[in-house]
């Protein structure tokens, strides 16, 4: 069985079985008909994947994985605030008149900043870094940034990521982990879809450095299922895991611009239904 199934399972139960309940509490997020919408949650959830075990998929219900790789390639790659360049709709509801998501994501990646090296952009940094000082303890990204949250229609919910490179005895090669730091999670609509999305971003930076992709740690601060996702999480519960996908990337592919949607390889993924028409809460 797929062991992001096992993770994301213990994960529920804890958090319908100890969480606090907002019910009642002033909280912003609100259903499409106008109603609040209140959570489950728990604090501090860290999850840990090694992308050299399998790649971190559920399977008791399907992820869009290719919808997740072209939404990382959107920030990280395009570094886009524009809801056109991507191929999906998820970003609909937070677009604002100009048919952008404001300076939010991919418009604080695409910033550039000076260093004693030159000027780079942040992942332009990261490349630089892994390339030329791999074991660096400052490669880290941030594009949750106090002077403009005024201009962003959504404050960003995975927002820092920091790189650290180790390496195993008896290998030639390095070892590239990060840590994804995450200040909110809605553990049915977007979990795994983040798992899934900074899994492929570690697997490109890795193999463009001639890396293997190590450990993603997931550190959620708070972590919640919301009041119209509680029966549906309970119905997965109950669900087998299937063994997880054969996920890899195009090997010709040696720059990350380079990186396409069709160089995303998904091999044997077995999943339970699909659970359609979820509501999303904005």
């Amino acid at each position: 069985m797929s062991y992001a199934d096992i993770i994301f399972k213990n994960m529920c139960k804890e958090i319908l079985e100890n969480g606090t309940d907002t019910k009642g509490e002033k909280v912003r997020p609100h259903w499409q008909d106008g109603s609040v919408a209140y959570t489950i949650k728990k604090f501090g959830v860290v999850n840990r994947y090694d992308l050299r075990k399998e790649f971190p998929a559920i399977t008791i219900r399907k992820t869009g994985i290719k919808s997740a790789f072209d939404e990382i390639l959107w920030i990280w790659q395009k570094k886009s605030n524009k809801i056109a360049d991507l191929n999906t709709h998820i970003w609909d509801e937070w677009a604002g008149d100009d048919g952008t998501i404001g300076k939010a994501y991919g418009y604080q990646l695409s910033i550039k900043h000076k260093y004693k090296e030159g000027e780079f952009d942040q992942v332009d940094r990261v490349l630089y870094d892994l390339k030329n000082n791999p074991y660096s303890r400052r490669i880290i990204t941030n594009i949750y940034v106090h002077s403009d949250l005024n201009e962003m229609n959504l404050y960003p919910c995975a927002y820092s990521m920091t790189f650290n490179v180790t390496k195993e005895k008896k290998s030639e090669k390095l070892v590239l982990n990060a840590v994804l730091n995450q200040r909110s999670s809605d553990v049915l609509v977007a979990n795994n879809w983040n798992v899934v999305q900074y899994a492929l971003l570690l697997m490109m930076f890795a193999q463009v450095n001639d890396m293997i992709p190590g450990e993603l740690l997931h550190v959620i601060a708070d972590c919640h299922i919301y009041d119209r996702h509680v029966d549906i999480i309970k119905t997965m519960l109950q669900r087998e895991p299937f063994p997880a996908p054969k996920v890899s990337l195009n090997k010709n592919i040696k720059n990350f611009y380079d990186f396409t949607i069709d160089d995303l390889i998904i091999e044997d993924y077995v999943t339970h239904e699909q659970i359609k028409n979820i509501p999303v809460a904005i």
